[in-house]
């Protein structure tokens, strides 16, 4: 365990190098600071000794109050260096943890759906708010006290051992064991503090759920049964966090009993020394000053390793998902799969299965249960597909795969011949425009919720939201599209947050249009006119289509019919009138037949 726990430190300390190397000046600036002021702290008492042992016995008052006021400038240069110093590490930790978000960010947005997957949206949160927290202040107080603890530590012996080397034994006994003890402590510490993380991703999980769905959770009354929940989840992180902290403090009372046992021996040999004519009293008192500056240069050390072991757990969680592998791998035209069917879009023989995650680590693979099975059709340009089937029978996992936020276990899929995985990740996804199941709706204006950050114009703008069915309603707020939308766009209905993200998908006006189950909050009128000025306006983009209502895909050129990852029917909705009793049974019930 222990040269486990080592090699885990070298691999946190090459993690923290890596984004200190961009200001590695401006650390270098304050551990300079830094010694510099511990370099003055520790002359302070040998000036105190010298002033009592040797100038008082001269009589000059002027000299005394020379090295009086000696003595108060090294304590103002001392007070006025370790503020500056300070001030320049909290800015330097500031900087390296903003960057670390960033790539934390940037990796989290990048990640193939597989992977997003093994690491969960509650874990990614926890390693941007908690980790790299624990991470900015172990970086903060390395620097003010990774070069002054240990200077005050070695320079406060080194000094006594010049003052009273018989005195100074005491510490060199004591302040080993000490550190020893500290160091020991720390190891046990680092993977108690994992333990902590892992359950604080469990916090965030129950605290998401049931902030996502406080509405839900309200109307059926099941308020009381979620405090449960979370109680029980708060109480196992409480005592996983308490048992970490117990273990942690530990070294904090035992060096106060040491140091406090070491004083008590210094000061009665000390005065021994004195009455014997062997030491003087100044050796004393700057010896007393001595023993306090060690005693907090090995606190300071204790404070950096328990830090250390919060943040280093912390860094491994964070590391994992930065270097964690991202999208899923471009391959050369010629290594794809080769198709001879026409189509724009053309699913051959394909499958898939979601893998079982392993808690806070990247897998493999694992055992896979198949998600869809042998999912085979073809789409010609400007055509269109309906997708119908029960929930969970992998709908979306075709979306999913065509845009290859998976890649398929078996089988191929191709765009205009062409193996989706030979696409670049921004060509492949420029083509689509996409609502998917619970969409997002951001904060800002219905323009900012259109646009996403696309270069377009205000007839673009416009005529995309005419398209969706959006425009009669927005021109209806005295601010039109600068109408601010709140959080997840609570001031709008369904139907109208449906819209603004049928809009959205057209103003890029993509080669390929996926809509997952976007208009089920419309009604059938308003569903029909969208449905109409789509296919008018956007006749050369091919269209792919699931509904739970039969009335949004009955006029599609092919529908299929899905069952647990299967194809159970396809063809015509009047054919699969005739043909399938399954769809039949959907129609009649949904059309009162």
């Amino acid at each position: 365990m222990p040269a486990a726990i080592f090699c885990d430190r070298i691999t946190f300390m090459n993690f923290i190098l890596r984004y200190c190397k961009t200001i590695k000046y401006q650390f270098l600036f304050v551990f300079t600071i830094k010694a510099v002021a511990a370099f003055v702290e520790l002359l302070i008492p040998y000036v105190l000794e010298k002033l009592i042992d040797d100038v008082v016995l001269t009589g000059s008052i002027a000299l005394v109050l020379l090295w009086g006021f000696i003595m108060i400038g090294l304590a103002i240069l001392v007070r006025f260096s370790n503020m500056f110093a300070n001030r320049r590490a909290v800015g330097n930790a500031t900087k390296i943890i903003k960057d670390i978000r960033r790539d934390l960010f940037n990796v989290t947005m990048n990640l193939s759906g597989e992977v997003f997957d093994e690491f969960g949206l509650p874990s990614l949160t926890s390693r941007m708010t908690t980790d790299s927290y624990n991470v900015q202040n172990f970086v903060r107080m390395f620097q003010t006290m990774g070069i002054r603890a240990p200077m005050l530590l070695i320079g406060g012996i080194s000094l006594t051992l010049i003052m009273d080397t018989g005195l100074a034994m005491i510490l060199c006994i004591i302040v080993p064991i000490m550190i020893a003890l500290v160091v020991f402590i720390s190891f046990r510490g680092i993977p108690l503090y994992s333990n902590v993380q892992k359950k604080m991703d469990d916090i965030v999980r129950v605290m998401r759920e049931n902030i996502t769905g406080v509405r839900v959770v309200k109307a059926l009354s099941k308020e009381e049964s979620e405090k449960r929940r979370f109680y029980a989840t708060n109480e196992e992180m409480t005592k996983t966090d308490m048992k970490a902290s117990i273990v942690m403090s530990l070294p904090g009372p035992v060096m106060q009993l040491f140091l406090n046992g070491g004083l008590t021996l210094v000061v009665y040999i000390g005065a021994k020394r004195v009455n014997e004519g062997v030491t003087q009293p100044g050796v004393i008192l700057a010896f007393l000053t001595y023993f306090n500056m060690i005693l907090f240069g090995v606190m300071g050390l204790n404070r950096i390793f328990m830090m250390m072991s919060k943040a280093n757990a912390s860094a491994n969680r964070i590391s994992t998902a930065v270097d964690a592998r991202q999208s899923l791998e471009v391959i050369p035209p010629e290594d794809g799969n080769k198709t001879d069917r026409a189509g724009h879009v053309v699913f051959e023989h394909v499958s898939f299965g979601y893998a079982k995650a392993k808690e806070d680590e990247i897998v493999t693979g694992g055992q896979r249960q198949l998600a869809v099975n042998d999912i085979d059709f073809s789409i010609k340009k400007g055509g269109s597909l309906g997708i119908i089937g029960a929930t969970g029978c992998g709908k979306t996992t075709i979306f999913n795969l065509l845009m290859r936020f998976y890649d398929a276990t078996k089988g191929g899929i191709f765009i205009d011949g062409r193996d989706v995985r030979t696409f670049d990740k921004d060509e492949l996804h420029s083509m689509f425009g996409t609502v998917f199941q619970n969409d997002v709706i951001l904060t800002g204006t219905i323009r900012d919720n259109i646009i996403f950050g696309r270069d377009v114009s205000e007839e673009d703008i416009e005529n995309a939201a005419k398209y969706a069915g959006a425009y009669e309603f927005i021109s209806k707020y005295p601010d039109g599209f600068d109408h601010e939308v709140t959080k997840l766009g609570t001031n709008l209905s369904g139907g109208q947050k449906q819209r603004i993200l049928i809009a959205r998908a057209l103003i890029g006006k993509p080669e390929i249009l996926i809509l997952d189950d976007a208009s089920s909050a419309l009604d059938y009128k308003t569903d029909a006119q969208v449905r109409k000025s789509i296919n008018d306006n956007y006749g050369n983009t091919t269209q792919l289509i699931v509904a739970q209502r039969i009335s949004s895909i009955m006029h599609c050129d092919e529908i299929l019919v899905l069952e647990e990852g299967r194809i159970i029917a396809r063809g015509t909705h009047d054919e699969l009138l005739a043909s399938s009793k399954e769809y039949k049974a959907i129609y009649d019930t949904q059309m009162g037949e």
